[in-house]
């Protein structure tokens, strides 16, 4: 594959990868209760996570998060988006799965870096949900049945539930305290309305 049609296909990507995402986000301003942490499930809860990292990420870069809807910049503005979205350059992880297809990600950008943050170790992250992800395509493959396929990959398939646990506990701490300062900052835009009208 060539490097332009590689590079314009990604934010394309950027968008099937986060506008799941921006639907999750705003639920989590409505459906959680205070001090129980967000009413999402637990994929819902990392989506959210994710999606809240890689905006604040991309925001402190001077870039706008993706959006269903947005209009595209130039070429060159959506290149730049996705690079530092997706990172840029050779990507640094690598796995080849028993079908034949490689699966390629960076180590850089915020994605990887929200990555990081919710899995603690991303490049472990990336082997064990790679491959599991990948057990029904493999099954069939090997016309062989799942079951087999998943015993033959117990332990990613236990990293992967050891990893995404991890994951949960720090989305939902991440989004519970995002919650919290957001209630307090409007309760203080409430009091500072009413400090106004009582003058």
């Amino acid at each position: 594959m060539t490097r332009r049609p590689r590079r314009r296909a990604r934010p394309l990507l950027a968008l099937t990868v986060l506008c799941p995402l921006s639907l999750v986000g705003l639920l989590v301003t409505g459906c959680a209760a205070p001090g129980h942490g967000p009413a999402l499930s637990p994929d819902d809860t990392v989506k959210a996570a994710t999606q809240f990292l890689t905006d604040r990420c991309l925001t402190a870069q001077g870039l706008a998060p993706p959006r269903p809807g947005r209009r595209p910049g130039t070429q060159a503005q959506e290149e730049h988006l996705a690079d530092a979205l997706f990172g840029a350059g050779r990507t640094e992880l690598s796995l080849k799965l028993p079908t034949g297809y490689s699966v390629r990600a960076h180590t850089d950008g915020c994605l990887a870096s929200a990555q990081r943050a919710l899995y603690g170790d991303q490049r472990r992250w990336f082997q064990v949900s790679t491959v599991v992800n990948n057990l029904k395509p493999e099954a069939a493959y090997r016309k062989t049945s799942l079951a087999s396929v998943r015993a033959g990959h117990r332990t990613e398939v236990a990293d992967w539930q050891r990893l995404r646990e991890h994951a949960l506990t720090r989305a939902t701490d991440l989004l519970t305290r995002q919650q919290r300062q957001q209630q307090e900052q409007q309760q203080k835009q409430q009091q500072q309305h009413q400090q106004k009208e009582a003058q």
